[in-house]
């Protein structure tokens, strides 16, 4: 808290008279109103956002009627607004008031001055003017096809040459429009032929894109905090670009998660972490301050960059927490992040399967009948397999320990698919089979199976926890250091459990007639050195040790002391507090919160009134036990710092939702799943994934002209 005193002046609130304080409010037009009122001309001009954080006003400048009834003199409604100011005036001493003389005489010296440089600024805008409204208005028609097209993310450009752009949908659009009388349109195109070119249609859609971030990202000022998310980077002409989303709660207490472009990951680590965090914050104008947490999913041979971008946004903005996200599991994310060659083998082998069993519900038959061979004696066994193996079973949880469990079964599907005796398959489809095939008979995909299954299975409930309700992150995170504790004793016995898993695969591998060997690669790379590497102990070197401690390293990282104390404050849901029996939210871990909450001298008094309010459960009744559930409860407007401490979790990315936040993630999804490569843009998905935004024609047209001023000098002609 850098203020703690009241801001009208000669007020004693706050310091010598200790009065409720108020923080100004964070809405922009209901802060104008207390800035209006307060007579403080130098409050004018700094934000809402900075009034919010370091400005308050006492108890004594609202009237009565301004404050909760059920909490008279301690909450303020919703619309309150400070009406009293009649403090006593200070008296004035001769030089006081030659200086008001003064300063009277140099504010009327001041209007005079504006009014003949606003006089000045109009007779210039009259010489200057060079956008005539016909212009104006010709743009806003080629802005309304964009957005239509847009919208329904329809490419609006064909191929780069003439006869690509006449059969455009940008062009049959506009084409469209003249058809039906748009006068404008039909002017241009009879008197001159014009229309837009690949280049100055590349240029309206950046108008578009940028003209959109800008409204997401106001939207998300207004409403405070937010997290920023980042998933697996897309090539997008020929560019690997790296999408961005913001999640954040807004005035309506529901959480909010929006896709506001993406971050060119080309370069090398150290300088594109710096460009990228340049663009979020100079480029798009985000507010990194309010960044409250972080996270990143990223695999393959960008994950480093990415790895450099978090660790970046950590050294500048240490409040942006790094965390872990909840859209993907916790072992399968651990996995991704390893760089060793049998690991990453593993996991492109699953990106495969995946893809293979997507291509034809018949290889799903042909795998589930596989499996009803290798389980003939255990028929509920193989129905579960089979069931799991209808969904995405390569992204769950325990997607190491169903591998193991189906890998035999499956080697003879894609073994089967492959030979193609009947010439049921294409030959693309035994090509797939075959590329899996060579994995799975791979001793080093056997080992890295094997050992990402024992290793896992210490964090599987720890990571399917985090994605379940409330109340089992919060028994989750209380639970986390028995969680590493765990790990570090696999690492100190690290002889031990590798001899076990490196029989187990041995087993495997034979019943498989797999060869057990060093991998060949590691082979070439050290011919002629003295020695003969055996198996037990290059696996032992190279897989078992590395993964145990990159995934306790890991999970330290994504789960420093920080995020298990916001964790650990779900607490204060009311589900949680009736469970643990009334026991008051530890106001320890809620302390993280300190420089956020409006009043944390209070906190402690406002903690035990909530911990009394949901102690006790009528027969019957229901508690909220979700965070959205909670947030929306009427009255929890009385208790001002557990309502931003309920904001504050609600972003974290930790955390999985039942409600709609996610939309956006899975309409970014499928774009980039449906959208053919050729028409893949930057801008149309940005444009696309924030269809609702409100747009501002008029607003469109002077983004335009700024970022363009010299393209509406002259016209290109359109193609005949």
């Amino acid at each position: 808290m850098q203020n703690i005193i009241c801001a009208v002046q000669n007020c004693s609130g706050g310091s010598s008279d200790p009065q409720p304080i108020f923080r100004f409010p964070h809405d922009p037009q209901r802060c104008k109103k207390w800035v209006d009122h307060c007579q403080r001309k130098e409050l004018l001009e700094k934000p809402a956002e900075q009034l919010f954080r370091y400005y308050r006003l006492c108890g004594k400048h609202f009237d009565t009627s301004a404050f909760d009834g059920d909490a008279p003199g301690t909450v303020l409604k919703v619309d309150a607004v400070p009406t009293i100011f009649d403090l006593a005036p200070q008296p004035q001493t001769e030089q006081v008031k030659r200086a008001k003389e003064t300063a009277k005489d140099e504010e009327t010296s001041s209007k005079g001055r504006k009014r003949i440089k606003k006089c000045q600024d109009e007779v210039s805008q009259e010489d200057t003017q060079v956008v005539p409204e016909e212009q104006q208005k010709y743009l806003k028609c080629l802005f309304e096809a964009l957005l239509l097209l847009g919208k329904q993310s329809i490419p609006p450009s064909g191929s780069a040459d003439d006869e690509g752009l006449r059969s455009s949908s940008f062009h049959a659009l506009l084409q469209c429009s003249m058809n039906c009388g748009e006068e404008v349109l039909k002017e241009r195109y009879d008197a001159s032929k014009q229309c837009c070119f690949s280049e100055e249609l590349h240029q309206l859609v950046e108008v578009c894109e940028s003209y959109v971030r800008s409204k997401v990202i106001e939207e998300v000022k207004q409403n405070g905090f937010f997290s920023l998310l980042t998933d697996e980077p897309v090539k997008i002409s020929s560019d690997w670009c790296l999408p961005v989303f913001l999640r954040f709660v807004a005035q309506s207490q529901c959480l909010q998660e929006r896709f506001v472009g993406f971050l060119s990951i080309e370069e090398d680590g150290d300088v594109v972490a710096e460009k990228m965090l340049s663009i979020l914050t100079d480029q798009w104008g985000l507010d990194m301050d309010q960044c409250r947490s972080q996270a990143h999913s990223c695999s393959g041979t960008r994950f480093s960059k990415v790895k450099a971008f978090a660790a970046k946004v950590t050294e500048r903005y240490p409040k942006a927490v790094l965390t872990f996200k909840s859209t993907h599991a916790l072992n399968v994310s651990l996995a991704n992040s390893i760089r060793l060659s049998g690991v990453q083998l593993v996991m492109s082998t699953f990106k495969k399967i995946e893809s293979f069993f997507c291509e034809s519900p018949l290889l799903q038959l042909e795998f589930e009948h596989a499996i009803s061979i290798f389980y003939p004696d255990k028929e509920d066994k193989a129905n579960e397999l089979k069931e799991i193996c209808r969904t995405s079973w390569t992204k769950r949880n325990d997607a190491f320990e169903v591998a193991m469990e189906v890998i035999e079964a499956l080697l003879l599907c894609v073994d089967s698919v492959h030979d193609n005796e009947d010439m049921r398959w294409t030959d693309q489809v035994t090509h797939n089979a075959l590329d899996i095939s060579k994995a799975l008979t791979d001793f080093e995909f056997i080992m890295a199976l094997l050992v990402l299954k024992n290793v896992t299975v210490l964090t599987q409930a720890f990571g399917k926890n985090l994605q379940g309700e409330a109340a089992e992150a919060h028994s989750a995170a209380v639970c986390s250091k028995a969680v590493t504790d765990s790990l570090k004793e696999m690492s100190d016995n690290m002889d031990v459990y590798h001899d076990f898993w490196y029989d187990e695969a041995v087993n495997l591998a034979t019943a498989m007639e797999i060869p057990v060997k060093v991998p060949r690669l590691f082979l070439r790379k050290h011919q002629g050195e003295p020695g003969t590497i055996q198996p037990d102990t290059y696996y032992k070197e190279n897989l078992s040790v590395p993964i145990v401690n990159h995934i306790i390293k890991e999970l330290n990282e994504l789960f420093c002391d920080t995020h298990l104390k916001s964790l650990r404050c779900l607490s204060v849901i009311p589900v949680i507090i009736e469970q643990n029996k009334a026991a008051q939210p530890e106001e320890e871990n809620i302390q993280i919160f300190n420089g956020d909450i409006p009043n944390p001298g209070s906190l402690s008094a406002e903690l035990h009134c909530w911990s009394v309010k949901w102690s006790k459960k009528a027969k019957g009744e229901t508690f909220p036990s979700s965070l959205h559930e909670t947030l929306q409860l009427a009255d929890v407007k009385f208790f001002p710092n557990v309502l931003v401490i309920l904001r504050l979790l609600s972003i974290l990315p930790t955390l999985a939702f039942k409600n709609s936040c996610d939309v956006a993630y899975r309409h970014f999804e499928m774009y980039v799943k449906n959208m053919a490569d050729t028409f893949e843009s930057r801008s149309l998905a940005v444009l696309n994934m924030n269809y609702d935004v409100e747009f501002d024609l008029d607003a469109m047209v002077e983004m335009y002209m700024e970022m363009y001023p010299d393209s509406h000098e002259e016209s290109p002609e359109l193609p005949d």
